[in-house]
């Protein structure tokens, strides 16, 4: 009988052996082995955004996220001291330290019924690594990528900031997000009891990859003095806001971008404002600095030359009725076509603008890009505003003539004088250079493209026209020891925050007889004095001063043999 149970038992045993060796065997080890997988998430990193020299204005960098499992942390158990009583309390005690937090508001945050809850983002890899080694229950330390931008405000405006998650909110941030974002990846393996990996064991990966870097053709160096000067001359003006606009000619370089006010991306809600950069997104009436247009199109159709003689009276109608005036009272002026650009007569130009029909004084204005966006690869940039002619308003047809009844963005003003300085070529402006991938490999941005909108000949003549405007006109607070220096000021009626306004601007071009620079300067509403002359040109010297001593440009090697202004 004995026998027989015996066989009996080792046939059930060898029959169960037999089941779960060969018939489950695979279906058990397939459940055991995911009982010991361990899944860790890997992050694609963001990339940077570098300025022209290698500078970082955006990086990531490695933090850590500290999150607790509320049911979990209820088994803790401490050594049974006041110091380390259980649950709750003795984790907070072991932990506040580390986080630099008190111990009974953190208790208070780890108690209660939830299995995820953040109790610190952030934190440094040296924290991270203590928090981890104290093995407290239902604590988790994550490894998360920082967005800081090491400069601060520094060209806030342009580069915008990020989510919590990483995500692209504004700026170029948003713009390239979607080659600048990093591809996240996962592995898997076989894990111990402490969570090692098992060697040998099953290992299953996708490699996260790490999102390209983007180099701008901003200057940091310039970017920073450009905005430092523009906040001081913002604050001893008593501006409402001001932008400036550092532009290569040659190239469409947009080597700063200043815009007052800026926000620092590390803190984007401590800013009253949005991110966006007023200097390609706010639009204004030019004024007197659109008088290049006209005289760039009267001397394009040939209808007038730089000594042509004009009388210029204080007032002047013209023959629809309509009645301007300059800017200040003078007695009648016997000038040149330059003298006027150079005195910056409304009086003068409205006489020279009539040679052209209205609509000519119109297409002129679409030529040099007004009424159309530059094409510039910043988020929220704003087309302008021109109206088609419109003969039933008698006013407006002539104002166009000096930069009235129309809108353009700082950048776009700017691009008028970049277009004369090349020749007569307009060149698309870009603030991209290039991009590096994750293997380090550069690829440089596409040649921007070019349209000649004058001929080389009028350009030449247009920029000896604008050097009397700071050698002998309104605009010699622009003139720079060593350079030779062509120019325009402007003065505009304009609404800011819903009242009447001035804009008052510079913009000019260096050196006037090897063009390499355009540089704007605009202030909206100056308390001090409404004429660009006296507010916008001093800090136009001042930039421009310092870009080309930045860039060794060296000084200019002719002396200018100008047109007459009277006659």
């Amino acid at each position: 009988m004995l026998t027989v149970v015996v066989i009996v038992v080792l046939t059930v045993f060898a029959g169960r052996l037999v089941y779960v060796q060969a018939l489950a065997g695979p279906a058990i080890a397939a459940e055991a082995q995911a009982k010991r997988l361990l899944s860790v998430d890997l992050i694609g990193t963001r990339g940077q955004i570098l300025d022209r020299d290698g500078v970082a204005l955006a990086t990531s960098v490695e933090r850590y996220d500290v999150s607790v499992n509320q049911l979990l942390v209820r088994e803790y158990r401490g050594d049974g001291t006041a110091q380390d009583p259980d649950g709750a309390l003795g984790v907070a005690r072991k932990l506040a330290v580390l986080l630099d937090m008190d111990a009974a508001e953190l208790g208070g945050e780890l108690v209660g019924d939830r299995e995820f809850k953040y109790v610190r983002k952030g934190v440094l890899p040296q924290v991270a690594r203590e928090v981890f080694a104290l093995r407290l229950p239902g604590i988790n330390v994550d490894k998360v990528a920082d967005r800081v931008y090491p400069n601060g405000a520094l060209a806030g405006n342009l580069i915008g900031f990020v989510n919590s998650n990483g995500q692209g909110l504004d700026g170029l941030e948003l713009s390239l997000d979607d080659r600048l974002k990093g591809t996240p990846g996962y592995e898997v393996y076989e894990g111990g009891r402490k969570g090692q990996q098992v060697p040998g064991g099953h290992v299953e990966e996708s490699p996260a990859r790490t999102g390209d870097s983007v180099t701008l053709t901003i200057d940091a160096d310039i970017q920073w003095k450009a905005q430092s000067l523009l906040d001081a001359q913002v604050e001893a003006t008593g501006s409402k806001s001001g932008s400036v606009v550092v532009y290569d000619v040659e190239t469409g370089e947009v080597l700063a971008l200043a815009d007052s006010g800026a926000t620092d991306p590390n803190h984007p809600g401590d800013s009253a404002g949005g991110s966006l950069s007023s200097s390609v997104s706010d639009i204004f009436e030019p004024g007197s600095t659109g008088k290049v247009i006209t005289m760039a199109a009267v001397l394009e159709e040939g209808l007038v030359t730089p000594t042509d003689e004009w009388t210029v009276p204080y007032t002047y109608e013209v023959p629809n009725g309509q009645v301007f005036k300059d800017s200040h009272e003078h007695g009648t002026l016997h000038l040149t076509t330059t003298g006027v650009l150079a005195e910056s007569s409304n009086t003068g130009t409205v006489q020279i603008g009539a040679k052209l029909s209205v609509d000519q004084r119109y297409d002129w204005l679409k030529r040099f890009g007004f009424g159309t966006r530059t094409g510039i690869d910043v988020a929220g940039e704003s087309a302008g505003r021109l109206n088609e002619p419109d003969l039933n308003d008698p006013r407006s047809q002539w104002a166009v003539l000096f930069g009235q009844s129309v809108s353009v963005t700082a950048l776009q003003a700017t691009q008028v004088f970049a277009t004369v300085a090349n020749g007569g070529v307009r060149v698309q402006p870009h603030v991209v250079k290039g991009w590096t991938d994750a293997s380090g490999t550069f690829t440089a941005q596409d040649p921007a493209p070019r349209t000649r909108i004058i001929s080389e000949k009028t350009a030449d003549t247009l920029m000896t026209m604008m050097e009397s405007v700071v050698d002998d006109g309104t605009g010699s607070n622009a003139a720079i020891p060593g350079y030779r220096v062509a120019g325009k000021t402007g003065t505009a009626q304009n609404w800011v925050d819903g009242k009447q306004g001035i804009t008052a601007s510079f913009i000019g071009v260096v050196p006037a007889d090897e063009p390499r620079l355009a540089v704007s300067v605009i202030l909206h509403n100056p308390r001090s004095s409404e004429y660009g002359g006296v507010v916008a040109a001093p800090v136009f010297r001042d930039v421009a001063s310092y870009a080309l001593s930045e860039l060794g440009i060296a000084p200019s090697g002719t002396r200018a043999h100008l047109f007459p202004t009277t006659w």
